[in-house]
């Protein structure tokens, strides 16, 4: 059960990918080569705690692009509900789709973690910048869903 994916470090290549976006449009991580993205996985579209923190994007979104930051979130829901999620909470950044794991496991964002003291195989909630290079600049690992784009704000020196 445990998966074997080496955690990202910085400096790393961030493994590239291409997804369906909540419309069904192809969307690749190339795409944004020139520019830093804010790459994001979250558990499940419309659950407390990914809410919380897909609205944090929400809000902080200007001082994040201000500061040239393109934010995607991943899950391994479908385009259809993440579109729901999007429209349900007004979020305006790509939520992309990844029903087949095979984008969280090249970022080591899927395996055992631990939830209400159990251990379970899931999305492991984590954070990736990455730089205009396609290099991971700072890989976060079992984020915490509420707090965590402030700190994220405060570790890339953004108001």
């Amino acid at each position: 059960m445990t998966d074997t994916t080496a955690r990202l470090a910085p400096g790393d290549q961030a493994p590239d990918f291409t997804l369906p976006d909540s419309t069904g449009a192809a969307t690749s991580l190339a795409d944004y080569r020139g520019r830093k993205v804010v790459l994001y996985f979250y558990p499940a579209a419309m659950t407390p705690g990914c809410t919380t923190e897909a609205c944090d994007f929400r809000d902080s979104l200007n001082s994040l692009e201000g500061a040239g930051y393109q934010v995607l979130g991943i899950s391994k829901d479908q385009p259809a509900e993440n579109a729901r999620f999007a429209e349900q909470e007004a979020l305006n950044f790509p939520l992309l789709s990844d029903p087949t794991l095979e984008v969280h496991r090249a970022f080591a964002a899927f395996g055992e973690k631990s939830l209400y003291g159990k251990t379970v195989e899931g999305t492991i909630r984590s954070t990736f910048v990455i730089d205009e290079q396609g290099r991971v600049s700072l890989p976060l690992y079992n984020v915490k869903a509420t707090g965590h784009v402030a700190s994220l704000r405060k570790k890339l020196h953004i108001d």
